[in-house]
């Protein structure tokens, strides 16, 4: 039988004036943007965190800490190409990812497709793959009442052959 697996991810992150707001690697007319080192695409951050975890190789902050001036604005989409090309290397695809956007505004469903395009794009799979959804918090909490945007992520990986070998190793998968 296949070896398949499922992760899934959730992010956060404040709304503020003076940044740009990017969700899905498609930016939004805006007032505000979301606070964080990278670019702060909550949505992209949950997905990456959904496949990282799949494949037990941690969590973004992991693999791109904040604490890592490299990362400073950084391009969500491009860490999330790093993220599959870090599947590959360890012998996983991407089979499918659900995302869903917490947000009172700005509406998503007009932007959802181009979002899903994007995502896919950055892991290398269909878009037909990929689902981009939203919900609202019903005006409670802090996403509710327009301080911030979470989003919560679940992805399936499956194998497609040996993980690479690293230094002093036979590249067999085996430990």
């Amino acid at each position: 039988m296949e070896d398949f697996r499922v992760g899934t991810g959730f992010d956060v992150h404040r709304l503020v004036a003076g940044r740009p707001l990017v969700l899905c690697g498609v930016k939004f007319d805006h007032p505000r943007g979301l606070l964080g080192h990278s670019d702060a695409d909550a949505p992209a951050h949950a997905l990456a965190d959904a496949l990282l975890g799949a494949a037990a190789l941690g969590d973004i902050g992991r693999h791109f800490p904040d604490t890592d001036p490299r990362w400073k604005g950084a391009d969500s989409m491009a860490l999330l190409s790093r993220v599959a090309a870090m599947l590959r290397e360890e012998g996983w695809a991407v089979g499918n990812a659900d995302v869903t956007v917490i947000a009172e505004e700005p509406k998503i469903g007009p932007r959802a497709a181009e979002m899903r395009e994007r995502l896919a794009a950055a892991l290398g799979v269909d878009a037909g793959a990929v689902s981009v959804k939203a919900k609202t918090m019903e005006k409670l909490g802090p996403v509710g009442a327009g301080e911030a945007i979470a989003a919560q992520a679940v992805a399936s990986i499956r194998r497609i052959g040996p993980r690479a070998a690293g230094p002093g190793e036979s590249g067999t998968g085996e430990a």
